[in-house]
C-alpha cells in the first residue's frame, strides 16, 4: 500500500515584513505536465520540506485530499508557501484538468504572476494556450519551465517551438540543457544561462551547481535570439548601438532589463527543469523573486462601495485600508470551514470584525454583513501555522468564517468595499442522484447543500417537474469528485440515476370529453357530471379555462371544482404520464343532484371530463429545446456543427469571434444534449466552450414518441 503521508514541513512560517518582498506566482498547465512535482521540488530546495513527496506515493503537500490521493491528480488550489534569500513565494498549485477550471480561475484571482508548465513530452496542448489568451487580456506576467528534460524522449528545443507558435516570438529560452548519451541512456549534465554565458555543472556528487566558463556551441544562436529579444524590449538605443557593435555587453544589465519586461508582460522567458532529478530547480527558485512582480507593482483590483460608487486611489500598502478577497472555500472535517483569503490592501488582524460584501452570483442584490475573523494561518498543503496579523499582498487562511463565501469581500467596517467577482464558469453537465436508502434522504440534502457551498463549480437542484435532485458539474472528473466526498467526507450513501428530461403533452387536435362521476349506493353518494371542449393552445400558454355555462346545470360553486380538478389531471398527466400543457378548457354543459353534488365529486368529473376527451382526441408529446452558444476553435467548427445537426439540432448562425474561433448558436433538443459537456470536450480536444438556456418546448418526432412514452416521472 502506498504511503499516504506528506512530505515533512517546517515548523516556522515564511513571513516577510514588506509587500515588496512577496511573490505572489500560479502554476498553470496540463495535467500530467508535472506541476505538483516541480511545487515539491522546489519546496524542498527552499528548505519548507525536509523530502520531497511523489504523486503516485499520495505523499505530496499540495495534493493532500482524500479524493487527491485516491485519483491521484490535483482538484484543489494549494497554496505552497517558501522563502528564496528574504523574499516569500506564494507558489499556486492548481488542477491541470478541464474540470476544474473554477480552481485555476481562483488561483489566477491570488497571483500576481503565472509560470506555466509545459512537459518537454508532450508541448503545448490548445486549453493551454487559451489559457495564455485569459493571462494576456488581463496583462499578468508569465514565464515557461519546461519540465521532465530529462526524459529519453525529451524534446526541449521542440517544447520551445511549440511555445513560440503558440505564445508568440517574445517566448524565447533563458536556459538551455546540456545532454549526454541517447535513448534510454540520455542524461542531462547541466545548464547554459543564456544571458550569463555561463555553464551549471550537474555531474557532481553536490547537487548544487557550479559554474564554469561554456562554450558557444549548438546555444550560440539561443543566446543570440535571446540578446536581441532583451535589448529590443529594453527601448535602449545606446545598449542596441554597442550590441551591433559588437561590444561585451554587461550580464547584471540585460538580467535587469530581461526582469522589466517580464513585469511588463511583454516578454517571456523559457526555464529548462527536471525537477526529479534537481536540475535546473536552484536556477528556477532564484528566478522566481527577479523575475516575477511584487504584488507593490500590480495594480489593485476594481473596488466599489457596496452601492456602487467607485473607489480610487488603494495601493498595495499594509497601513491602508482593508481590502482582501475570500479566494476559496473548503470543509474540513476536523476544523470545518477553511477560507483562502487573498489580502490586497491593508492589514488583516485574527478578532477583528470585518464587513463581508458579495456579489450574488444569480444576478441579486448580493450580501453586505460583519463578521469575527478568528485566527489566521499560513498554510502547507494541509499543514497550517499561525499567521498573527497577515500583511497587504500576502495569502492566509482563516477557520470558521461562517457567513463569508467564495468570491466574497472583506474590508473594514467603517469602509466597506465591494470587489467585482471573478467570472464562475458554468456547471453544464447534469446528474440525477439519490440516497440508496429512504432514511439518508435529509443527510444527502445537506450534505449536497454543503458541497455546493464549498465549491463555485458546482450546482444542485430538485427538478419540479421530474423531481429528481440533480447535480451540475463541470464534467465527468469533476462529478467523480463531488461523489466521492459525499460518500467518503460526508458519509452519504449515494447513487446516479438516469437522467429524466422534462417532457410534456398537449393536444393536436380539439376534442370533446364527458366526465361522469356517478356513484348512489345507498346513503350519501357522489354526483357530478360536465362535459367539455378541448382546445390546442400555442406554446406557454398554459392553461386557459372558459365557464360557458347557462341555466344553472352546474351550479356556481362547483365550477371552480371543475377547473381545480383537470388542473389536477393536467399536472399527472393522460397517456404518458407527463404533464399536460398548453390547452383552452371550455365548460358547457352538465349535471347536478341536490343532496349527492359536492365539491369533490365535480372535481372527480373534470378529471374524468379530460381524460375522456384524450380518448376522443390526439395527444402530442413535447420535449424541450435548448438555445446553445458554443465557442470553438475555426479548426473544429466543422466537427462540432455535423454533431449539432446529428442531434436534430438546428444552427441559427454563426459569426467569428476573433482569436481564430467561432460562435455558433443552435437550438438543440434537451434529449440530445444531456452529455454534451463530455463530448464538446472530445470533439474539440478540450478548447470549445458553450452556454445553454431553455428557450421553448416542442412536438417530439413521432418516431421517436415510443422511445420516450414510458420515461414518465
Amino acid at each position: 500500500m502506498a504511503d499516504r503521508s506528506t512530505a515533512t514541513t517546517t515548523r516556522t512560517a515564511p513571513r516577510t515584513e514588506h509587500p515588496s518582498d512577496i511573490r505572489n506566482v500560479v502554476l498553470i498547465g496540463p495535467s500530467g505536465s508535472g506541476k505538483t512535482t516541480l511545487a515539491e521540488a522546489l519546496l524542498h530546495a527552499s528548505g519548507a520540506t525536509s523530502r520531497a513527496g511523489r504523486v503516485e506515493n499520495g505523499t505530496t503537500v499540495s495534493d493532500h485530499d482524500d479524493a487527491e490521493v485516491r485519483q491521484g491528480r490535483s482538484v484543489n488550489l494549494a497554496a505552497l508557501p517558501f522563502m528564496v534569500g528574504g523574499v516569500k513565494v506564494n507558489l499556486l498549485d492548481t488542477p491541470g484538468y478541464a474540470d476544474f477550471v473554477g480552481e485555476l480561475r481562483a488561483g489566477l484571482r491570488a497571483a500576481d504572476a503565472a509560470l506555466f508548465v509545459v512537459s518537454a513530452l508532450d508541448g503545448v496542448d490548445e486549453l493551454t494556450q487559451l489559457l495564455w489568451e485569459e493571462c494576456a487580456s488581463v496583462g499578468m506576467p508569465r514565464a515557461i519551465a519546461v519540465t521532465k528534460i530529462d526524459h529519453h524522449r525529451a524534446d526541449f528545443e521542440d517544447a520551445v517551438e511549440q511555445c513560440q507558435a503558440a505564445f508568440g516570438t517574445n517566448v524565447l529560452p533563458a536556459y538551455c540543457p546540456v545532454t549526454s548519451g541517447e535513448g534510454t541512456d540520455r542524461t542531462v549534465t547541466g545548464l547554459v544561462g543564456l544571458l550569463s554565458g555561463r555553464y551549471y555543472d550537474y555531474t557532481g556528487a553536490d547537487p548544487a551547481p557550479t559554474a564554469a566558463d561554456a562554450g558557444d556551441g549548438r546555444v550560440a544562436a539561443m543566446r543570440e535570439a535571446l540578446l536581441e529579444g532583451v535589448i529590443q524590449e529594453s527601448e535602449d538605443e545606446t545598449l542596441m548601438e554597442r550590441y551591433m557593435g559588437g561590444a561585451e555587453l554587461d550580464p547584471s544589465v540585460l538580467v535587469a532589463d530581461l526582469e522589466t519586461a517580464v513585469a511588463r508582460g511583454s516578454f517571456y522567458p523559457v526555464l529548462a527543469v527536471s525537477a526529479l532529478g534537481g536540475a535546473g530547480v536552484p536556477e528556477l527558485m532564484g528566478e522566481l523573486p527577479l523575475a516575477c512582480p511584487s504584488p507593490v507593482e500590480r495594480p489593485c483590483p476594481e473596488v466599489a462601495t457596496p452601492e456602487g460608487a467607485p473607489v480610487t486611489g488603494l495601493e498595495c500598502d499594509p497601513n491602508g485600508a482593508l481590502l482582501a478577497e475570500v479566494i476559496q472555500t473548503l470543509s474540513d472535517p476536523y476544523v470545518g470551514r477553511v477560507s483562502l483569503i487573498r489580502v490586497f490592501s491593508g492589514t488583516l488582524r485574527p478578532d477583528s470584525t470585518v464587513h463581508v460584501s458579495g456579489t450574488d452570483p444569480a444576478g441579486g442584490e448580493g450580501h453586505d454583513l460583519e463578521e469575527r475573523v478568528g485566527s489566521l494561518f499560513v498554510p502547507l498543503g494541509k499543514h497550517t501555522t499561525p499567521a498573527g496579523e497577515v500583511r497587504a499582498g500576502d495569502v492566509c487562511v482563516a477557520a470558521k468564517l461562517t457567513t463569508a463565501e467564495t468570491g466574497d469581500t472583506l474590508s473594514g467596517r467603517e469602509h466597506p468595499l465591494r470587489m467585482p467577482p471573478w467570472t464562475f464558469p458554468e456547471p453544464l453537465l447534469p446528474t440525477a442522484i439519490e440516497a440508496t436508502t429512504k432514511s439518508e434522504e435529509d443527510k444527502l440534502a445537506q450534505a449536497v447543500a454543503r458541497l455546493v457551498a464549498e465549491d463555485v463549480t458546482a450546482r444542485v437542484e430538485t427538478n419540479p417537474e421530474t423531481h429528481q435532485l440533480v447535480l451540475w458539474t463541470m464534467g465527468e472528473a469533476h462529478l467523480d469528485v463531488a461523489l466521492d466526498r459525499l460518500r467518503n467526507r460526508h458519509g452519504v450513501s449515494v447513487t446516479t440515476a438516469e437522467l429524466r428530461v422534462p417532457l410534456r403533452e398537449t393536444f393536436s387536435v380539439p376534442a370533446q370529453g364527458t366526465g361522469r362521476n356517478v356513484k348512489q349506493s345507498g346513503g350519501h353518494g357522489e354526483y357530478g357530471i360536465c362535459r367539455i371542449r378541448v382546445e390546442p393552445l400555442p406554446p406557454g400558454t398554459g392553461l386557459q379555462f372558459v365557464d360557458n355555462i347557462v341555466g344553472g346545470v352546474v351550479p356556481r360553486q362547483y365550477i371552480p371544482s371543475v377547473e381545480k380538478g383537470i388542473r389536477a389531471q393536467m399536472a399527472s398527466g393522460l397517456h404518458t404520464g407527463h404533464p399536460l400543457v398548453d390547452i383552452r378548457v371550455t365548460l358547457y354543459d352538465g349535471k347536478s343532484h341536490s343532496v349527492d353534488s359536492s365539491d369533490m365529486a365535480f372535481q372527480k368529473a373534470g378529471r374524468l371530463a379530460l381524460r375522456d376527451a384524450a380518448d376522443n382526441g390526439e395527444l402530442s408529446m413535447l420535449e424541450p429545446v435548448d438555445e446553445f452558444s458554443v465557442l470553438v476553435p475555426d479548426t473544429y467548427m466543422g466537427a462540432v456543427m455535423s454533431d449539432l445537426s446529428a442531434r436534430r439540432g438546428r444552427v441559427v448562425n454563426t459569426e467569428a469571434f476573433g482569436g481564430g474561433r467561432t460562435l455558433i448558436r443552435a437550438e438543440v433538443p434537451q434529449l440530445e444534449t444531456t452529455r454534451y459537456a463530455v463530448d464538446l470536450r472530445s470533439l474539440s480536444h478540450g478548447t470549445g466552450s458553450f452556454t445553454r438556456r431553455y428557450l421553448r418546448h416542442e412536438v417530439l418526432p413521432s418516431h421517436l414518441v415510443a422511445r420516450y412514452a414510458g420515461s414518465s416521472p
